[in-house]
């Protein structure tokens, strides 16, 4: 299953790109997030950094542990996380639109074993909800900025 939403930020990529790599801070931006915690740390760049972000889902706190496989800096990041037979990507890639950034980010759902499959069935029930809080974390990323 694979879902996406888009945001319109009134920046420019570096503004934006040092906003949404900056993962000890995104707790205090978006809403949705209780709590970071870096586990990894690269030397340089971004690939290898790794966290356990913590969630509420339903009312309970979920955590699950992430970290970035892909970066190019200005224009996108790729963070993989496994959990329960599922791989999760998550891309998000800046774009220019004239003085404007367009803000992206792409979900993946990718099951793994037979028992996932059947899990993921249910997913398809929850796509407009994921896509409505895939959603809701970008206004708050554009709220950040934009009001910096």
């Amino acid at each position: 299953m694979k879902v996406e939403a888009k945001v319109i930020i009134n920046s420019n990529n570096t503004e934006v790109w040092n906003t949404i790599t900056n993962i000890r801070q995104t707790a205090k931006i978006i809403r949705g997030i209780e709590k970071i915690e870096i586990l990894n740390e690269p030397l340089n760049g971004l690939v290898g950094l790794k966290w356990t972000e913590t969630r509420m889902y339903f009312g309970k706190p979920s955590a699950i542990d992430k970290w970035i496989t892909e970066a190019i800096e200005n224009k996108y990041f790729k963070t993989k996380a496994e959990m329960e037979g599922f791989i999760f990507i998550t891309t998000m890639t800046i774009s220019k639109s004239g003085d404007r950034v367009i803000l992206t980010s792409t979900h993946e759902t990718q099951s793994q074993g037979i028992l996932a499959k059947i899990k993921s069935l249910p997913m398809m029930f929850f796509k407009g909800m994921l896509k409505k809080a895939i959603l809701q974390d970008l206004m708050d990323i554009k709220k950040a900025i934009e009001q910096s």
